[in-house]
């Protein structure tokens, strides 16, 4: 069962954090900051959860936490509110640089979102061009990537498991394609979105077939394994709890 306070952290360090990646590898989002007058430092102000600000620039995107240095800002009464902007559009209530916000949020932020939303919600006839393929399975790993924490941090289920991960770090990656890192630290996860030279332990994917393979559960996890395609070593308990918490991001994003 899904916990509106753990949704709404899976939507904004999970599926909106991912618009740093897409603006940064997509082309058609890349046209879309092309377009910008001026930097734009959007922040979601969740109560009882979570506020971040995504600050856009011609040259890509960078979340960061909290309010510092926003040029527009929208609160969110509940958590549920907040999930309905990612599920059905719905703002919340502007109190920064309103007529900013409203102006960017119906234009550019709409277009990238929904370029997010068609990548990672892709149809079989899109998955049929390689490179749409490729896009889509990397940045389904980074939505995945920062679900994790998000859930690790928030979700009851998922806590119960981060209170048995010792500290440490996680690498994490499709081999030769992209990577991150999640730190965990007194219970308290991290996700980064590069790879760390000194992790704990890793969990590796062969190739980009096969993450998407796992990703929508149609290969079997144990006989890739046994394949010696997907690659752990380290502190296997990290790895194994890692993947507990992957089960809660699938009920979470599936």
């Amino acid at each position: 069962m899904k916990e509106a306070k753990a949704m709404a952290y899976v939507n904004m360090y999970g599926v909106l954090a991912t618009l740093e990646n897409l603006c940064e590898i997509d082309d058609e989002a890349k046209a879309v900051l092309s377009t910008l007058k001026k930097p734009v430092s959007l922040c979601f102000d969740v109560a009882g959860g979570p506020c971040c600000t995504f600050n856009f620039t011609k040259d890509g995107c960078k979340m960061t936490e909290g309010t510092v240095g926003c040029t527009c800002k929208m609160n969110f009464a509940s958590p549920e509110k907040f999930n309905a902007l990612i599920d059905n559009s719905k703002p919340g209530v502007p109190v920064k640089g309103i007529a900013q916000v409203l102006s960017f949020l119906l234009g550019p932020f709409t277009k990238l979102t929904d370029r997010l939303t068609k990548l990672l919600m892709p149809n079989e006839e899109d998955l049929k061009d390689r490179a749409f393929f490729e896009e889509s399975t990397v940045l389904t790993f980074y939505t995945i990537a920062g679900a994790i924490s998000a859930l690790a941090n928030s979700d009851s289920i998922s806590m119960f498991t981060a209170q048995s991960t010792v500290d440490g770090s996680v690498l994490m990656g499709i081999k030769d394609t992209c990577y991150a890192t999640i730190t965990v630290r007194n219970h308290e996860f991290k996700t980064i979105k590069e790879k760390t030279a000194a992790p704990r332990a890793i969990m590796e994917f062969a190739d980009i077939d096969l993450a998407y393979g796992l990703f929508t559960g149609t290969v079997s996890t144990i006989a890739e394994l046994c394949k010696g395609n997907i690659h752990m070593a380290g502190m296997i308990s990290m790895v194994d709890n890692l993947n507990r918490i992957l089960d809660r991001v699938a009920a979470y994003l599936g």
